[in-house]
């Protein structure tokens, strides 16, 4: 396995991370125990959840993705092994069941945070993230930032650095990062940093061969202010293992159970995955192989989330970090991304 250090830590972290959204509905508690025991045997030692998960989120399941890995701590008392990764939910209609009047004010990140660390059985997390901006901008698939005058949202970065920093200080978060949040977001919050226990070390953004968006502005940020991305739904939905070409839609995978989850399911998306299909398999590769070595390979990336419903799926995603694209591969790709670029947000 490849590492990475976390910017601005002393921490490695592996290049592959282990995601964990499904655990409590798609999979079971014994499921993501095993789950969880593949990757640490197979050198996946950054694990990533969220007090939202699973998903689709609702009241009836919220936080039991965190709940499974903290039988799975106590059960193997195995907790230094592994960097753990969780976020706090921004506001939004589908998060109202998980606190009320959820915003990133100094009592909700406590909260959260104590809440967290109950369900996961640990006294600290290692990086704990913004899972969405509180004000209205461009995330989960809206590719164009609308500007909504009527926002009630008004500026607040330092206030909310300052109660991230104070749970620092208490010895429950060790460093903070943020999730699906854009360039004026970003560094916003690193401008308003004034220690470097206060710096966003990460950000966990969509990033895959059907989403690249994120190379425009971000990358260079990434770059010149030493923040690592930490790239989510690489196989976008599952889009780019290959199991939805030609029309077909597996039973129990994702866009047969839960429809809203079809942001990589445009014409476009299905046009340029045939494309990397046939460039993957022209060079003995699969299609996931290319997809996730494309964002392994990337030097902005510090760890790649994949996710799996099944073991065979999770094995095939782990044993990525193996596989190096060529010069011709890769340039072979961005070909494909001049003639469909982006097609999905």
């Amino acid at each position: 396995m490849d590492y990475k250090r976390l910017p601005n830590t002393d921490i490695k972290v592996s290049k592959i991370c282990l995601g964990t959204m499904t655990w409590g509905r798609q999979n079971t508690e014994s499921e993501g125990h095993e789950q969880m025991n593949y990757a640490l045997d197979q050198g996946v030692n950054f694990f990533d959840a969220a007090e939202l998960y699973p998903v689709p989120a609702n009241a009836e399941t919220q936080g039991e993705t965190e709940r499974i890995i903290g039988t799975w701590f106590k059960k193997n008392a195995n907790r230094e092994k592994v960097i753990l990764a969780t976020k706090i939910a921004g506001p939004g209609d589908y998060t109202k069941h998980i606190r009320k009047n959820l915003s990133f004010k100094k009592a909700h990140i406590d909260q959260a945070i104590d809440q967290s660390l109950k369900r996961l059985q640990t006294d600290y997390i290692d990086l704990y993230q913004l899972h969405w901006p509180e004000r209205k901008t461009n995330t989960f698939g809206m590719r164009s930032f609308q500007y909504d005058p009527n926002d009630p949202w008004e500026e607040n970065f330092e206030a909310v650095l300052e109660a991230l920093h104070q749970n620092v200080k208490a010895g429950k978060i060790r460093h903070i990062g943020l999730s699906n949040e854009n360039p004026w977001g970003i560094m916003r919050f690193l401008q308003a940093s004034k220690t470097p226990a206060t710096k966003m070390i990460t950000v966990q953004n969509p990033y895959s061969l059907l989403n690249r968006l994120f190379e425009v502005g971000s990358s260079e940020v990434c770059h010149r202010e030493n923040l690592g991305l930490l790239a989510y739904s690489p196989l976008a939905f599952g889009v780019l293992s290959g199991k939805y070409r030609n029309g077909q839609i597996p039973p129990n995978s994702r866009l047969a159970l839960f429809e809203r989850l079809a942001r990589y399911s445009g014409k476009n998306s299905f046009k340029a995955t045939d494309c990397y299909y046939e460039l993957a398999s022209d060079h003995g590769l699969s299609l996931t192989a290319l997809a996730l070595a494309f964002v392994n390979d990337r030097s902005f990336v510090t760890s790649n989330i994949i996710g799996a419903t099944t073991m065979e799926q999770l094995k095939e995603n782990i044993a990525t970090h193996k596989v190096k694209l060529s010069k011709e591969v890769l340039k072979a790709i961005d070909a494909i991304h001049e003639e469909i670029p982006n097609p999905a947000p």
